[in-house]
């Protein structure tokens, strides 16, 4: 979406085209609504959200993203860490041996900010390439590692148009590593661009 000479321009994905008019006229409306910095109609939301999260919908966005969409794998061997080795021992230490390894890759860059992710789709786990670093603890890369393999048994749930990434089943079952309240701050600080201490 841009505007430019007073024109509204908006791109819309192939799925969408679809969609129901009301459906357009939801979009169009929180749109407007973003770009001016305003609040968002609930009943524009509600049709939208409805709409988005229809399953034949995701079904769609899904298959669209497996066809269009490629990871850069680098592969699981960092520099100084092993994807694999520290997978396989997470597993059989948290889950006894009950996950099937993904892709397992580092990221391209060093981001602070997300420091792994799981994608469903692709079936690749990705961890930041920040952490593959002798300066930073091992438990606190484990614990990394060990939150988005838990991403493989607690999968995004949709409510009311919304996905939830991390449940209150998700949060229960993070909080069994060893060192999570250790790790949680240090994320925090590492966030936050501030140096930890060993």
């Amino acid at each position: 979406m841009r505007l430019r000479s007073n024109r509204l321009y908006v791109k819309l994905s192939d799925i969408l085209r679809e969609a129901p008019r009301r459906v357009h006229q939801a979009l169009a409306h929180i749109l407007v609504a973003k770009l001016l910095r305003r609040k968002v109609d609930e009943e524009c939301e509600r049709i939208y959200r409805a709409y988005a999260a229809d399953p034949a919908v995701l079904r769609a966005a899904e298959l669209a993203r497996r066809q269009r969409g490629r990871k850069r794998i680098l592969g699981p061997q960092g520099r100084y860490r092993n994807l694999e080795h520290a997978f396989q021992r997470l597993n059989r230490l948290y889950f006894g041996g009950a996950l099937r390894m993904p892709i397992l890759t580092w990221s391209p860059y060093r981001s602070r900010t997300v420091l792994g992710h799981l994608d469903h789709t692709h079936r690749t786990l990705v961890i930041s390439r920040l952490l593959d670093d002798p300066r930073i603890p091992e438990f606190f890369f484990e614990y990394v590692l060990f939150h988005e393999m838990l991403h493989l048994v607690y999968p995004p749930r949709t409510i009311n148009g919304k996905r939830y990434y991390h449940t209150a089943e998700f949060r229960e079952a993070e909080r069994r590593f060893k060192d999570y309240e250790k790790a949680k701050a240090l994320a925090e600080r590492i966030a936050n661009g501030r140096r930890h201490r060993r």
